[in-house]
């Protein structure tokens, strides 16, 4: 019975074809044969350490095994490779295909956090917060300058504030901010701490205005003041111009409403016309101005041919209109006694008589 066995398992063997031995041949040698370990030329690492396995392919086990620290956040660095054969060699790895190289470009991922965002997201976090308004307006001075901040690139999260103070009696404030780690890492934290203060638009001085002057266009410009410097009448640009300073102001100043009031009309001791109109009567004579004053202002004025003194409101630039009492209609004689009896001759007087119905019969 043996005996059988063994004949028939010859002659299976015998009737086997050559290429399916060499195929199981093969197949039993490629299950032997590991890839050689090869060195890389650019390396690229994400966190503080490099590891084996990011220097070369085919690290197998050793994989995983620490050997230099990682250059700093966002910044490249080499690793001649003479050095590096040594390093892998203390670790038992060897048999490593060169490439022909010499050196290895190691580069540190990082996450860069730039100055200018940090500042937004804190105003942004502080908007609206104990009185203050909004963060386009918000003006930050950091203990500290924040500057670029650099993060490893697992940190891939958005700036969440977690911590968030403001003191409006002192302007100070105290973020903290939480960024998620992708690989699961605790969150890393940035705290920043400075001041806070709320800016407006203003129009301000450009150069020292006396009293009395007119505000030109190139006298006024527009800057961001604290709000609490410039308050709550501050005047606007475009109506600041034109406007006459009543008092001295001096250059870099906050021009407030107060300080500007429409441009005189008449100057003290300059040369005006007296305007005296009623129903029916238009007379005019020259004065002169005794006090200063704008449109609706009430000035005293000398009559320049009585010397007399009179009271009228100034209704445009050079002119003085003077009203009949409300009491009556003043006659014409009323009329040349209140600009201070005036000669026929130097008064121009207009009559206007109005048409009358015929009577019926």
């Amino acid at each position: 019975m043996i005996a059988r066995a063994l004949l028939l398992a010859a002659a299976l063997i015998a009737a086997s074809s050559p290429a399916a031995v060499a195929q199981t041949q093969e197949s039993f040698a490629n299950r032997n044969v590991i890839a050689a370990p090869a060195l890389r030329a650019n390396v690229q690492v994400s966190g503080d350490l490099v590891r084996i396995g990011d220097l070369i392919d085919n690290a197998g086990s050793a994989a995983q095994i620490a050997i230099y620290r990682a250059p700093d956040l966002g910044t490249t660095g080499s690793l001649p490779v003479a050095q590096v054969l040594n390093t892998l060699r203390a670790h038992h790895v060897i048999g490593v295909d060169t490439r022909d190289l010499r050196e290895i470009s190691v580069t540190r991922l990082a996450r860069t956090l730039e100055g200018k965002d940090i500042e937004l997201q804190v105003a942004r976090a502080l908007e609206r917060r104990n009185g203050l308004g909004d963060a386009a307006n918000l003006a930050l001075t950091f203990d500290r300058d924040p500057g670029d901040v650099r993060l490893d690139a697992g940190f891939s999260g958005s700036l969440q504030a977690a911590i968030v103070r403001y003191d409006n009696r002192n302007g100070r404030f105290d973020v903290t901010f939480e960024i998620a780690n992708e690989n699961g890492a605790a969150a890393a934290k940035l705290r920043f701490t400075g001041t806070a203060i709320e800016t407006v638009e203003a129009a301000v001085l450009a150069r020292n205005v006396e009293r009395n002057e007119i505000l030109k266009s190139s006298d006024v410009v527009v800057e961001r003041r604290p709000k609490a410097e410039v308050g709550p009448d501050a005047a606007a640009r475009d109506r600041a111009v034109g406007m006459q300073a009543r008092r001295q102001l001096r250059a870099g100043q906050a021009i407030k409403t107060a300080d500007l009031a429409k441009p005189d009309l008449v100057q003290r001791d300059q040369n005006v016309m007296l305007i005296y109109e009623t129903p029916g009567i238009y007379l005019t004579m020259r004065g002169k101005a005794l006090d200063s004053g704008t449109e609706g202002d009430v000035v005293t004025v000398m009559n320049l041919q009585s010397k007399r003194t009179v009271s009228g409101t100034v209704t445009g630039r050079g002119q003085v209109s003077i009203s009949p009492p409300a009491s009556r209609l003043p006659q014409t004689s009323d009329a040349t006694s209140s600009l201070g009896k005036a000669q026929p001759a130097q008064v121009a007087v207009a009559t206007v008589s109005s048409p009358v119905a015929p009577k019926a019969e």
